[in-house]
C-alpha cells in the first residue's frame, strides 16, 4: 500500500468504489467531496500521485505540456493497478465494481488503466482526458462504461485528442459516451450533474 490516499467505506450496502484520481498539483482529498456527490453511499479510494512536478504530485512524468514520458507512464500505470487490486483486497472491495473518477492527468492514467490494465477498472468517468499512449496490441473494452467530459475552449486538450481517445475506446468495444461542453479546462457544476446521472444508471 504505497500511495498515499484516504478511503471512505461505502454504505446501505452499495458495493461501487469509485478510485478517485485527481489533476496535476492536487491530492487525495481533491476529489472526495465530487465523489460524495457522484455516488452518495459508494465507497471512496482517493489516491497521491507519487511523481513531483515542481512540486505538484502528479501520477506519471511529461517531457512538456500535453507529450508524456512513455516509460514512465507505463510504469506508473502498473504501479496503480497493483495498488487498486492490493486496496481492494485489504478494504474488502467488489473488484468488479471498481470505477475510476479521475480529472485531467489523473483522467489521464485512469485511461491508461483502461488500455494497459484492462481487468483493473469496470468502467470511468474521465474528466478532461487525452489519448495517454495506443498500446500494440489494445485490450477488449467490449461493453465497458465510460463517460468522456470535454470541453470545447480547453487550452490543454485539443478537440480532435478527446474525440481519438473516444474513438479509440470505441474500437475497442467499450460503451463510450463522450460530452461536451463550452468551457475550459475546469470542472463545471453541470458535467458534475450529467456525471451522476451515468453514474446511477451503473449501480
Amino acid at each position: 500500500m504505497d500511495f498515499i490516499h484516504q478511503f471512505i467505506p461505502a454504505s446501505g450496502g452499495n458495493e461501487m468504489t469509485l478510485l478517485l484520481l485527481h489533476g496535476t498539483g492536487g491530492t487525495e482529498e481533491d476529489l472526495l467531496a465530487a465523489g460524495k456527490f457522484l455516488a452518495p453511499s459508494a465507497a471512496l479510494l482517493g489516491v497521491r500521485g507519487k511523481v513531483l512536478e515542481r512540486g505538484m504530485p502528479r501520477f506519471f512524468r511529461r517531457v512538456a505540456e500535453g507529450v508524456f514520458d512513455e516509460e514512465d507512464l507505463m510504469f506508473r500505470t502498473r504501479e496503480l493497478a497493483h495498488f487498486t487490486e492490493e486496496a481492494a483486497k485489504m478494504y474488502k472491495l467488489n473488484p468488479k465494481k471498481i470505477f475510476a473518477v479521475g480529472y485531467s492527468n489523473g483522467a489521464n492514467i485512469a485511461a491508461s488503466m483502461l488500455l494497459l490494465e484492462p481487468s483493473i477498472l469496470s468502467g470511468a468517468v474521465l474528466f478532461r482526458s487525452m489519448v495517454p499512449l495506443e498500446p500494440k496490441p489494445l485490450p477488449d473494452l467490449t461493453g465497458t462504461p465510460i463517460l468522456m467530459l470535454s470541453g470545447r475552449q480547453d487550452p490543454i486538450v485539443p478537440v480532435s485528442n478527446s474525440e481519438r481517445l473516444a474513438q479509440l475506446f470505441s474500437e475497442i468495444g467499450a460503451n463510450v459516451t463522450l460530452n461536451w461542453e463550452s468551457t475550459g479546462h475546469g470542472l463545471t457544476r453541470p458535467e458534475l450533474e450529467i456525471a451522476k446521472s451515468w453514474i446511477q444508471k451503473l449501480a
